[in-house]
């Protein structure tokens, strides 16, 4: 009797620059290798985030860490693509990090399979806000994999 097994064919990862989402990153690139799947690299600048300050503040934060994210992203193409990976699109948006992560971009992909960090928030703050990643597994239009962080995986 043969199993059915899924196969995912396009698989995003979020990515925000923090140890989380990179061993989620290197978690993604290995299930995408070995279902020889189509790998997004996604990341949203938080423009709220960057609203509270000043208008030149605001503009001065979203340029700077879209500059930091866009080279990590062409590092990790590049890192995703000699490891075996065929097809690796980068996707760099700015706005609500939820909508675009959960919704937008997934759906703009026809992505089969979404990959994120655990968050690092405390419980209060998950509570009082909640999580990207809570938000994209009760969300998404397709499975999500929830990569525990590395210190809680070795344990």
């Amino acid at each position: 009797m043969a199993k059915d097994i899924q196969e995912y064919k396009k698989i995003m990862v979020a990515v925000d620059g923090s140890a989380s989402a990179e061993h989620a990153y290197k978690k993604a690139v290995k299930i995408a290798v070995r279902n020889h799947s189509d790998l997004v690299i996604a990341h949203v600048v938080d423009t709220r985030t960057y609203s509270m300050g000043m208008p030149a503040l605001y503009t001065e934060g979203i340029v700077t860490e879209s500059d930091e994210m866009r080279d990590q992203l062409a590092s990790y193409k590049a890192e995703a693509e000699s490891q075996g990976v065929t097809n690796v699109t980068i996707e760099m948006a700015k706005g609500h990090p939820r909508t675009l992560l959960a919704e937008d971009i997934p759906k703009r992909y026809e992505v089969d399979l979404i990959i994120v960090g655990q968050t690092g928030l405390n419980a209060v703050e998950r509570w009082m806000i909640g999580s990207v990643s809570e938000h994209i597994l009760r969300t998404a239009p397709c499975d999500v994999l929830i990569v525990k962080n590395e210190l809680e995986n070795e344990e």
